[in-house]
């Protein structure tokens, strides 16, 4: 886990638990795919957010400049977000916005599950903590973000 992370989760006396080697979705149960983030970062410009919802759900563009009012959102590449968030690539980094500068936009129905599992920002392992603990420390805008199937 990057250190700024787990030093956030201490700091916050939030529970988690890292888990080794890391958690893919292949390989999750059932119950774990569901709890299983995916951060998506967006842009609007020199603005940049956070996104978090399942791993397998997809994120509802639309939805989200509507509810930021930044009708020019687009979803970033790991390329243009080397200078805003260096050493952490998109693939595994965790949904701590408040660690990389970043307002974070919660999937509402996600925000339901009783934990959440998410990447370390390393490619050697993930992370679970509940739900609760993790809205608590991280305070995002709950919002719906996923494209109804």
């Amino acid at each position: 886990m990057i250190p700024e992370v787990r030093e956030l989760l201490i700091r916050e006396r939030a529970p988690f638990e890292v888990i080794s080697p890391r958690l893919a979705p292949a390989s999750a149960s059932h119950q774990a795919c569901r709890q299983l983030a995916r951060v998506v970062i967006v842009r609007d410009r020199d603005w940049y957010a956070m996104t978090v919802l399942p791993a397998a759900a997809r994120l509802d563009l639309g939805q989200l400049r509507r509810r930021t009012r930044r009708y020019d959102l687009f979803v970033t590449e790991d390329a243009e977000i080397r200078g805003q968030i260096p050493d952490c690539p998109t693939a595994t980094m965790p949904p701590f916005g408040r660690v990389f500068g970043l307002p974070v936009y919660l999937d509402r129905a996600f925000a339901e599950e009783t934990a959440i599992v998410f990447e370390s920002g390393t490619d050697r392992e993930a992370v679970t903590m509940p739900m609760g603990e993790y809205v608590r420390v991280e305070r995002p805008a709950i919002v719906p973000l996923v494209r109804a199937a």
